[in-house]
């Protein structure tokens, strides 16, 4: 076949370019919006290029949909079916033959195919398809190629198509390979707006706006949605308020093939229809009979989240680009009318593009496939963005955790064993583990299940999907169990008579997503501590334990949307050297002693609790210690001796400073091993410790040739000349001496301590024990403000002596004289 015999489209205008460009050199980039016919002509026109040779052409494409649709349409033009001269292979269908020179595959094959053998033998040539939508696959397989095209094949050819990419920065990965640009051939598209109002749902809008465009518009209607629940209640909306006429099909990546190749074959003469679709629609194919196309404007994208190890599906806005991509399938065949549900200024906040994959997915498969390559840190390789740094830590966590490779971040013979399953690494190990007790078919059939989403129905709970799965018959789930099949051979090992249960299998893969159930009925608590919850309704609402295969929503609120029940058994057989028993030892402030309780732990989840005795003996002690440092000094029985005591020392020290001791709390607290423990009875409960304790604790806090001089510096008590002795505190800045003013007749020296050096500071009080004058100079009060003084006191107190010279007066410790 030559390139004249292919229709005329408008790549056609540049293929002799790309032909030379290729011919010339080792690479190129082709930029062509959509509809220009990269997808379907520029492979088929180089089957006529020279250095071809026998080689074959791989043309990668991001979906399945996408790659069953150019392979039909490439040998649709050459008169034949798939699998002669261009064929496709993808994860659980294949048409090829020895005849096929260009070979459609999904964007993952690629990589496969480099791991198992790097020269890629009999290809000549791999074309990346619509490489701006940057899956992870396209990224790595992109990066292996130039890897291999560099140092085993630079006779290898690799083209990069898209529609709405920087050519120039992947031409400068590519070493500086030509960028060729191609006209599209876009029919006018009328673009309108249509706001959803606040509080509506999406498919309440939708509905509307396709009855509105069915009854406004002639053609087709296609309308892009979130995800499958939206198209699903969008087609209940619309079921019996359409035209006779009219079909409405959906088009999401769950479907089997026949149902999506259905969906985009045009409607019959006749007839129209209503394609509710994904941003599966968004580019590779053409839907023929469109002319109208309603954008809710929204997208359903995996986000990873490295600090919970979970990739949710998060609804976002679309970006400018694939708003325009959507719009432009209306005006594939036809000018056409397209409608967004939104305002027209919002668009300019859109987002420009969307985000690669590689800077927001789990690595933990790339970095397996590294490992396999012999490349130990991805970040060697030519990325077009490179992968994430934390992203790659979490992988090389869990990577280890599962054995697959080693501290040098090699591959391990298990790691080995678990690439060859081309199944998530978590699934790969679930399945290499099962097959030691002769449960791999098990295993691997619900890794199909977990990976081909929609197989067994859509609810939460495996084991009844397992059943349902078991016993479907369509195409899709028929060569899903084959799929199972080759995968448990794969591991091999002898079949086990007694059954698994899908949770006892699950935990090999999610052992950090083993969930509890906790207070209100489904709600749990995960192993990693995230929550999740599942409908009261739901069956698994009851269960103690689950696994958690699939999560959606936020990751302290997730939904879960796949799990498995478990028994506690089996979670302590499967995964004891996770499993953590600990002792905690706790204060009761309110009983003031020292608790233990015993505690196994699965990471975040509590597997069993208990209270244990009480410690004795230096335990007791030490466990004394730590709640004073945790919780304060207060939690001491502070009896009146040693709170004096503590107070006498602690003026000593601000007045003298070291080696008297400092006795602030902090500095207590820093030495609690020096000064309290050694004098702790061994006893758990503060109640049962002798105030005494603290006391002479305290005191071995002041050096021995100082410990006679704290009585004669600070005495506790005055002895007054009415024989009473007068405590004196300490818990100011200077030394206190609180005293009825009749206790220190005839004194005419002010009291004073420290070797009367430190005049004490007198709170002279009324017979009442009121305070009538503080003053540091007793004689200055006698022959100063006494005099009104004992004017005022004769008239509250007239029964009580009031000398006018209390120098001459005899000290007195009673109320009244004698003899009243």
């Amino acid at each position: 076949m030559t390139t004249r015999s292919l229709p005329e489209l408008p790549v056609s205008a540049v293929l002799p370019t790309l032909s030379q460009a290729l011919g010339a050199g080792n690479s190129a980039v082709l930029v062509a919006p959509p509809g220009a016919g990269k997808t379907t002509l520029v492979p088929l026109a180089l089957l006529d290029a020279p250095w071809l040779g026998s080689g074959k052409i791989l043309l990668l494409e991001p979906r399945r949909l996408a790659a069953r649709a150019a392979a039909r349409r490439m040998a649709q033009l050459l008169d034949e079916e798939p699998g002669a001269t261009v064929g496709y292979a993808m994860r659980m269908e294949s048409r090829t033959s020895v005849r096929t020179r260009i070979l459609v595959v999904t964007e993952g094959v690629l990589a496969r195919m480099i791991l198992d053998d790097p020269e890629l033998p009999g290809v000549a040539a791999v074309i990346f398809d619509e490489f701006h939508e940057r899956s992870l696959d396209g990224d790595f397989g992109l990066a292996l190629a130039l890897d291999v095209q560099g140092a085993l094949r630079p006779d290898l050819r690799l083209l990069v198509m898209s529609a709405t990419l920087d050519g120039a920065r992947v031409a400068k990965l590519l070493s500086g390979a030509p960028v060729i640009e191609s006209e599209g051939r876009a029919f006018p598209v009328d673009i309108g707006y249509d706001e959803r109002p606040a509080g509506v749902p999406i498919e309440d809008a939708m509905a509307k706006a396709i009855r509105a465009a069915l009854a406004e518009e002639s053609g087709s209607v296609l309308a892009f949605l979130p995800g499958q629940r939206e198209i699903e209640r969008t087609a209940e909306r619309l079921a019996g308020k359409v035209g006779a006429d009219t079909d409405i099909v959906p088009l999401y990546g769950m479907l089997d093939g026949k149902a999506q190749d259905a969906a985009i074959k045009p409607a019959p003469p006749g007839r129209r229809k209503v394609v509710l679709a994904t941003s599966i629609a968004e580019t590779s194919i053409t839907i023929d009979g469109v002319r109208v196309v309603i954008d809710s404007g929204l997208s359903r994208l995996p986000r990873y989240e490295p600090a919970s190890g979970l990739t949710r599906l998060e609804t976002v806005r679309v970006s400018k680009a694939s708003a325009d991509q959507r719009a432009g399938r209306a005006g594939r065949t036809q000018p056409g009318a397209a409608i967004r549900l939104w305002r027209a200024e919002q668009t300019a906040a859109l987002p420009a593009f969307t985000p690669p994959e590689i800077l927001e997915a789990d690595l933990s498969g790339l970095l397996l496939d590294c490992a396999a390559f012999g490349v130990a840190d991805p970040t060697g390789l030519a990325f077009l963005d490179p992968p994430p740094a934390p992203a790659l830590n979490e992988a090389r966590v869990l990577l280890g955790a599962l054995h697959a490779i080693d501290e040098s971040g090699r591959l391990t013979e298990a790691g080995a064993s678990m690439r060859k399953l081309a199944l998530p690494v978590r699934l790969a190990h679930m399945v290499a583990e099962a097959a030691k007790n002769g449960h791999a078919g098990e295993a691997a059939m619900l890794a199909v299940l977990l990976t081909e989403r929609g197989l067994g129905g859509d609810g939460a709970d495996l084991e009844r999907r397992l059943m349902r799965f078991r016993g479907e018959r369509s195409p899709r789930a028929t060569a899903a169990r084959q799929l199972a099949q080759r995968l448990a051979g794969q591991v091999g090992g002898t079949k086990n008579s007694q059954a698994a249960h899908p949770g006892s299998l699950l935990i090999n893969a999610w052992p950090d997503r083993v969930a509890k159930a906790r207070g209100e009925r489904g709600r749990f608590v995960l192993a990693n501590g995230s929550g999740a919850m599942v409908d009261a309704a739901d069956p698994l609402a009851g269960e103690s334990f689950l696994v958690v295969a699939d999560l959606q929503g936020k990751a302290q609120n997730a939904r879960i949307a796949a799990a498995a029940a478990i028994s506690e058994d089996d979670i302590r057989a499967t995964l004891a050297d996770r499993i953590e028993t600990r002792r905690r030892t706790s204060f009761d402030r309110e009983r003031r002693a020292v608790r233990v309780r015993e505690t196994v732990r699965l990471g975040a989840i509590t597997l069993a609790e208990r209270m244990l005795p009480a410690p004795s003996g230096a335990d007791a002690d030490r466990a004394i210690i730590d709640a004073l440092r945790e919780h304060g000094l207060s939690l001491l029985g502070w009896s009146k001796e040693a709170e004096t005591l503590r107070h006498r020392l602690s003026w000593l020290h601000r007045g003298l400073g070291a080696p008297w001791p400092d006795m602030s709390d902090d500095a207590l607290i820093e030495r609690l091993d020096d000064w309290l423990l050694p004098f702790l009875p061994g006893v758990a409960s503060l109640a049962a410790i002798d105030p005494g304790v603290v006391s002479a604790a305290m005191a071995s806090l002041v050096p021995h040739e100082l410990q006679r001089k704290v009585d004669a510096l600070a005495p506790t008590h005055f002895d007054a000349p009415s024989g009473s002795r007068v405590p004196i505190r300490y818990d100011g800045e200077w030394p206190v001496l609180a005293i009825r003013v009749q206790e220190l007749f005839g004194l005419d020296r002010h009291p004073s301590i420290a070797n009367g050096t430190v005049p004490l500071t007198l709170e002279l009080l009324s017979p009442a024990h009121r305070p009538i004058q503080t003053t540091r100079d007793l004689p200055g009060f006698w022959r100063g403000s006494w005099a009104d003084v004992r004017a005022d006191m004769r008239g509250r107190y007239p029964k009580h002596v009031w000398p006018e010279n209390p120098l001459v007066a005899a000290a007195t410790a009673r109320a009244k004289p004698r003899g009243t």
